[in-house]
């Protein structure tokens, strides 16, 4: 076979990701600047999290194939902050917070869909959710870290913006889709593949820790 059964699973559940993560990572994005005064998102009618009005499409194929990817970004004036940098930061971290927290939250589906699947019905319906629902953690969890990288355009570049003079900040501004372009270069060759999927690990492991309490529960009931 062309393809093999499991990778047009992961590709089915990544697209179920795309639909979900990226549209509530770029609201999340423009909830927050809207709280801190910024209300372009508001005008523009992307406070919301329909899937059509955040999706990029090359973003979202990425993200289909590679599990790395990206929706079309929330436009934020940073002129409408108290204090522009503070507000830019705490915006831009917004979007990768979504996506740990989505990550946590599949976390605790897939353990209860697992321990149904072994203790209460062993049925491949719970094992295939505990398989989708294990898929959504990896892949919110690497966007998440994807996108903290400090490089423009993404948004570890807006968080790390608050610790350098902005007259340095905008000069590397300057060359942003180049750079952009660099990083994905640099992300095809495999370098980044090992600090990566160490962070990621650990994240995966800290959240595996935090939802402990599930099987506590599972165990005291079953």
């Amino acid at each position: 076979m062309l393809f093999s059964a499991d990778l047009l699973i992961k590709w089915f559940v990544r697209l179920i990701v795309a639909f979900t993560a990226l549209p509530i990572h770029e609201f999340a994005h423009g909830f927050v600047a809207d709280k801190l005064g910024d209300h372009t998102a508001r005008y523009q009618g992307r406070l919301n999290i329909n899937p059509f009005t955040h999706m990029d499409l090359i973003g979202t194929v990425c993200l289909v194939l590679t599990g790395f990817g990206w929706g079309k970004p929330v436009q934020i004036d940073p002129r409408n902050f108290k204090n522009p940098k503070a507000g830019m930061a705490i915006s831009a971290a917004a979007g990768p917070i979504s996506n740990l927290l989505m990550a946590f939250v599949t976390m605790i589906l897939q353990k209860v869909f697992l321990y149904i699947q072994f203790y209460v019905a062993q049925n491949m319906v719970f094992e295939t959710l505990a398989n989708v629902f294990y898929i959504m953690t990896v892949v919110n969890i690497s966007l998440a870290i994807f996108n903290l990288i400090p490089i423009p355009p993404l948004d570890g570049s807006r968080i790390l913006n608050l610790f350098l003079p902005s007259r340095i900040y905008f000069a590397i501004m300057k060359y942003e889709t180049f750079i952009f372009i660099g990083l994905f270069l640099i992300l095809w060759t495999g370098i980044l593949d090992r600090p990566l999927g160490f962070m990621n690990s650990l994240i995966y492991s800290g959240f595996n820790y935090l939802t402990g309490f599930v099987d506590l529960i599972a165990r005291a009931l079953l």
